[in-house]
């Protein structure tokens, strides 16, 4: 992500954002998503079959376990996500000597549950990376992406925290990077950038997590992290850190969402200082958009910046000397009918580099593939 132009006819671009944003989708507390565990409720010994001396090893009576009779349980060895997110299964392993079965979570009482998954969301919401991969290196089949009632996973919790150690934990243990809740839709990069964690913005963009994930609603993580930046008071001593976190967040996603792609020309200006914008007409034939200066190539800036006028580039297709004893390259344009002699100095050197090396192929007697 540090060179995000490779010519002058090249330029990052394509971010599109929801139209269905306003800054009243957004409060203005620094805090914009409340990330709660629920207690698991204590059974109630009236809807249990207690097995004596036993008191956390039993399954719900009053629940259905498909085909299996039950019986005596001696601990869960693993768990895994029901299709879709819906909720959990467990995997029992029997005192009776039977072959380990998968149970729902519905049919197994809540205190044995409790007893297999408070120590894995007690490390997450503790950002506690050591516990973390400790139960994760454990001898049994835990899901990493393991989900709450609300369907957020261990990933969600510690990206809202800022811990990178514990994104790079379980992202070596294969955790999905673009998990969405179901109360919301929100993933990782969500959670990161609505609680302000450039490091662990850029860490999962690094990683791989999907910069355009949308929630329920249509917002991207930089749509979310803009908006709370509006909201976000200027001049504030309190809030200046804040809004420090905030313009990193959105420069690291920038920087993610942003992709090569050819412009046709730069057509307008507008803003001052770093918030300097030129509006681009892509040749592909997408909606003209503004883009942040720093992600234009600085030819670019300066021939609008000249009032000259400049046409895309398709190759090179010859070179000769010219009058002044300086090389000139004939350039063939997408959007001009004639080639036309250029300088070397107006002409991109990965061009040069590409025409060079098909001639160099053609004297040597090689065809060049692709």
């Amino acid at each position: 992500m540090d060179a995000l132009f490779v010519n002058q006819y090249s330029i990052s671009g394509g971010l599109k954002l929801s139209p269905n944003l306003t800054a009243s989708s957004f409060p203005s507390q620094p805090n914009f998503i409340i990330i709660r565990l629920r207690a698991a409720p204590k059974p109630n010994p009236t809807s249990i079959s207690v097995i004596q001396n036993q008191p956390n090893q039993f399954l719900d009576t009053q629940k259905p376990l498909s085909d299996e009779s039950y019986g005596e349980v001696d601990k869960i060895i693993g768990s895994r996500v029901v299709d879709g997110c819906a909720g959990m299964q467990y995997l029992i392993q029997w005192k009776d000597g039977h072959d380990p079965t998968w149970v729902s979570s519905d049919s197994i009482a809540k205190d044995v549950v409790a007893e297999y998954d408070s120590p894995w969301w007690t490390a997450a919401k503790n950002a506690d990376d050591a516990a973390l991969r400790a139960l994760l290196d454990a001898e049994d089949d835990r899901d990493v992406d393991a989900v709450d009632s609300d369907g957020r996973t261990a990933l969600l919790f510690v990206a809202g925290l800022g811990s990178e150690a514990c994104v790079s934990v379980l992202s070596e243990a294969g955790a999905d990077l673009d998990h969405r809740d179901s109360n919301g839709g929100l993933a990782a990069l969500h959670m990161a950038a609505g609680y302000v964690r450039p490091g662990v913005v850029k860490l999962l963009v690094e990683l791989g997590a999907d910069a355009e994930v949308e929630d329920d609603r249509g917002r991207k993580p930089l749509d979310l992290a803009k908006e709370i930046l509006r909201t976000t008071p200027k001049g504030n001593p309190v809030q200046f850190a804040r809004r420090l976190g905030l313009e990193s967040v959105i420069r690291e996603l920038e920087g993610a969402v942003f992709e090569y792609a050819e412009v046709h020309e730069l057509l307008e200006k507008r803003g001052k200082g770093d918030a300097v914008e030129y509006l681009v007409k892509w040749k592909d034939g997408e909606d003209n958009e503004w883009v942040n200066a720093r992600f234009i190539g600085e030819d670019l800036v300066r021939d609008f910046e000249a009032g000259l006028e400049y046409a895309v580039v398709e190759g090179v297709v010859g070179k000769r000397v010219g009058d002044d004893r300086k090389m000139e390259y004939l350039v063939k344009w997408t959007d001009i009918e004639e080639a036309t002699w250029e300088p070397e100095e107006n002409v991109d050197p990965e061009l040069i580099k590409e025409f060079e090396e098909k001639e160099s192929s053609s004297s040597t007697g090689v065809t060049s593939v692709g």
